[in-house]
């Protein structure tokens, strides 16, 4: 008899949990009857004895004294909003497969009641999103994790699309060999965060394209480099997640780009008035072809004022860009 009261009081708890909120409740009369369900005996003065453990325990039980007299659970560990921002993070997150995706929100769905777990079904099959067919990127992540955990490098293929839409290893499928230091998202992709012992720099790789990781017994390299690594600073200042020289760059933008300009570097970035209608900013970047493509996209309202190499290199790409569009005698 002990051990069954003992579980009339765990699905006693489990039915508060997935039945019941302010606006439902469960009287004593309902909760004896689905304890009967569970083969457990209960009465009203257990459910009352087992309400008050359940509140000495924590879990904060109220009693509804209304027209609909009931118990509920009146705070959870997840807010209902909480729980949504969740679920469109694991829906807009291109590095999780559909399949994963189901089955995260399924457990997402189980950290609140039936009626709420009903909205965030709702919001999933609004969500219409991109999404890898890599099933392999959580044992990636696990294999990072369990490196960086080891203190040791990791080797791995890394893979690039064929029109065929085929992930094809690169440099034919020679393995990269790297120190893992840092995983982050950006563009919603998952990316790792290395020290290249071979060539004493700090790269990035999409996790979703490592094929056949593993461990090694070598230590890892890059301390220095990452002793005082700023994560933040690092994703501000790389497009795309594509590497390139650091260089200070002077911006002239209108004002109307204050918003995009923070937006990009922060609110930190100091913003000087020049001129009617305009301002500079000197920020800092990783110049590459996609920090062109970015300030093109931007437009006629930013010019690249600073340093002059920059200026020109950019100029030289939009050449190279607007010769691909030139009139060659073979359009009609």
């Amino acid at each position: 008899m002990a051990g069954n009261q003992k579980l009339a009081l765990l699905y006693m708890i489990r039915e508060l949990m997935e039945k019941t909120d302010e606006e439902h409740t469960l009287n004593a009369s309902e909760i004896i009857r689905l304890l009967a369900g569970y083969g457990c005996e209960a009465d009203r003065r257990t459910i009352y004895s087992n309400v008050e453990i359940l509140r000495e325990f924590g879990v904060d039980v109220v009693k509804k004294e209304d027209e609909h007299v009931g118990y509920y659970i009146a705070s959870r560990e997840f807010e209902l909003p909480e729980l949504k921002l969740l679920v469109d993070a694991v829906q807009s997150s291109k590095f999780i497969t559909e399949k994963k995706s189901a089955e995260l929100i399924r457990k997402l769905t189980r950290l609140t009641n039936e009626q709420q777990a009903k909205q965030l079904n709702r919001q999933v099959f609004i969500s219409n999103r991109m999404k890898t067919g890599n099933e392999k990127v959580y044992y990636n992540v696990d294999a990072v994790h369990e490196a960086i955990g080891q203190d040791v490098r990791i080797r791995f293929q890394y893979g690039q699309f064929e029109p065929s839409k085929k992930l094809v290893a690169r440099r034919g499928g020679r393995r990269y060999e790297v120190s893992p230091w840092a995983l982050t998202w950006d563009d919603e992709n998952y990316y790792l965060i290395a020290h290249d012992a071979e060539d004493g720099r700090i790269r990035h790789f999409r996790v979703d394209k490592m094929l056949r990781v593993s461990l090694t017994d070598l230590p890892r390299s890059g301390r220095e480099e990452f002793r005082n690594f700023d994560l933040a600073a690092f994703a501000r200042k790389t497009f795309g997640m594509y590497g390139g020289p650091d260089a200070r760059v002077t911006l002239r933008c209108r004002n109307e780009l204050a918003g995009v300009i923070i937006d990009r570097f922060g609110k930190e970035v100091m913003l000087i008035p020049d001129g009617e209608g305009f301002f500079k900013v000197n920020i800092l970047v990783a110049v590459s072809r996609q920090f062109y493509g970015w300030l093109t996209g931007i437009g006629t309202g930013l010019t690249v004022t600073a340093p002059e190499e920059i200026r020109k290199e950019y100029l030289a790409y939009l050449k190279e860009i607007a010769g691909g569009y030139e009139d060659d005698g073979t359009t009609e």
